[in-house]
């Protein structure tokens, strides 16, 4: 009588159970971790500093100017969100941005070199608007 030898096929496969968990942590890192730029800056500018700043903790409600030489042509311009505006049409558009978050904070960011009567000119647009909450942005003095 043949005997016969059963061959065995182990068969090794990679434990995949824990996969899906894993996937989802590494999504929620991601997601966490990961700084969205919302704007374009179509101008440069350097910031002044100053010894004594405050953070703002509550980003959305803050509104950014950014007051610079524009990239193109080294004039100093306006921009707001991803666009350079005239000085007339500051008013309307934060007076839109006002009417959806009423608690708006108008953050100006301005060139340390930027001629003061523009400065004056957007203060007196959003001063038209009525955003009366404004804020300089500056840059933390280093420690000497």
């Amino acid at each position: 009588m043949a005997t016969f030898k059963r061959k065995t096929q182990l068969k090794q496969s990679i434990p995949t159970a824990s996969l899906p968990d894993i996937v989802f942590l590494l999504l929620i890192f991601f997601m966490v971790s990961t700084k969205l730029r919302e704007v374009n800056l179509l101008v440069t500018l350097v910031m002044p500093q100053a010894e004594e700043i405050e953070k703002i903790e509550q980003k959305r409600l803050i509104s950014y100017i950014w007051i610079g030489k524009d990239k193109g042509t080294g004039q100093y311009r306006v921009q707001i969100d991803d666009a350079l505006v005239e000085i007339p049409e500051i008013r309307h558009i934060m007076y839109k941005k006002l009417l959806e978050e009423p608690r708006l904070i108008v953050s100006l960011r301005v060139d340390r070199d930027a001629p003061m009567g523009l400065v004056t000119d957007v203060q007196q647009e959003l001063r038209e608007a009525g955003t009366l909450r404004i804020n300089y942005s500056t840059k933390r003095q280093a420690a000497t």
